[in-house]
């Protein structure tokens, strides 16, 4: 009877004793808790509780990334990320995670080939099609933007997003009639959507009509109050109309809610450059085109800088990209470098 017993007892405290796969999802699943209730150290504690036990616990590896993607940490998520793939090399998600990293650090070569990847495996994957179009519109490949983002559409019809994007990208091909066909289709969907006016905004912006981009501006930041985007945005259409003190009220505050944000600094530069203090409009724009080679007409601007600071060489070389890029046109670019 006792030798029956202890067999018993064996076998209820084996029972009882969690596995190593139990364990590792045991940690898992406290560290999302912490994470939902924004506890981010305790979260990291348990997923590194968890890679104690499984060096090559992938889960434990993406979702490390994910804690420090959230806290804006982008090399070290990808760090964490590339962790995850090389445990796991068929990881979706992780190949999600990275290439929205690797997007946000501005690596969009290295973003597009884990969208590739994802998109030969997924082909009918919107959200795929949709990185991919962001980030060929990141490197100046409208063509393939726009493939792109039809594509995601085609899987996605009701997605605004997708829209927007897509006015967007002929607004940056100076196709403005077909970028508002696309931005009214948004809005037909949503009238809600503020990213729709705002993109709406720049295209009046371009065409002079400053008035009516304030208005739509005015209706993004009603939509969403203290957005540094939009903020950016009406002050760089107060500057345009001379309100140059507004101007810079709204950028500084679009500066103060996002510091990263390359184009803010090109518009204090801006509001440097109109107030002809030229040495302090070359450093913000600098800093700007730092920040983000991509940014709209920097380069016209940092021509304009070092023109009105005496410096002809360094200001055509830079008027000569900004013609490259189709912000200046052949005659334009003759008369500031006095070509002709």
């Amino acid at each position: 009877m006792r030798v029956f017993l202890i067999l018993m007892s064996l076998l209820i405290y084996t029972a009882c004793t969690d596995s190593r796969e139990t364990r590792l999802q045991r940690f898992l699943i406290q560290s999302n808790a912490m994470a939902v209730d924004h506890q981010e150290e305790q979260a990291e504690y348990y997923l590194k509780e968890a890679i104690k036990i499984d060096s090559c616990f992938a889960d434990a590896w993406n979702n490390l990334g994910t804690l420090y993607f959230k806290q804006k940490k982008y090399a070290e998520a990808l760090g964490y990320y590339d962790q995850a793939l090389s445990c796991r090399s068929d990881f979706l998600q992780a190949s999600f995670n990275r290439a929205n990293t690797a997007y946000e650090l501005k690596e969009y070569y290295k973003a597009l080939n884990d969208v590739e990847k994802i998109i030969k495996i997924k082909p009918d994957t919107s959200v795929a099609w949709f990185m991919a179009g962001l980030n060929h519109t990141r490197l100046r490949e409208f063509e393939k933007s726009l493939e792109s983002f039809e594509r995601a559409l085609k899987l996605d019809s009701g997605n605004v997003e997708i829209l927007v994007n897509i006015g967007t990208v002929y607004y940056y091909l100076r196709s403005y009639d077909k970028a508002r066909e696309y931005l009214q289709k948004a809005l037909k969907k949503n009238a809600d959507e503020p990213n729709t006016y705002n993109a709406l905004a720049m295209i009046e912006i371009e065409l002079a009509d400053y008035n009516q981009a304030k208005r739509l501006i005015n209706r993004s930041l009603a939509l969403k109050p203290g957005d540094p985007f939009f903020l950016n945005n009406s002050g760089y259409a107060k500057l345009l109309t001379n309100d140059l003190e507004g101007g810079r009220q709204d950028i500084d505050r679009s500066i103060i809610e996002d510091p990263d944000n390359a184009w803010a600094y090109r518009n204090k530069g801006l509001y440097y450059l109109l107030t002809r203090r030229y040495a302090e409009a070359i450093r913000l724009l600098q800093q700007s085109l730092k920040m983000d080679p991509f940014t709209e007409k920097v380069n016209l601007y940092l021509g304009d800088a070092y023109s009105g600071n005496g410096n002809k060489t360094e200001a055509c070389k830079y008027f000569k990209e900004a013609l490259a890029r189709k912000e200046l046109d052949e005659a334009a670019y003759s008369k500031k470098c006095k070509l002709k």
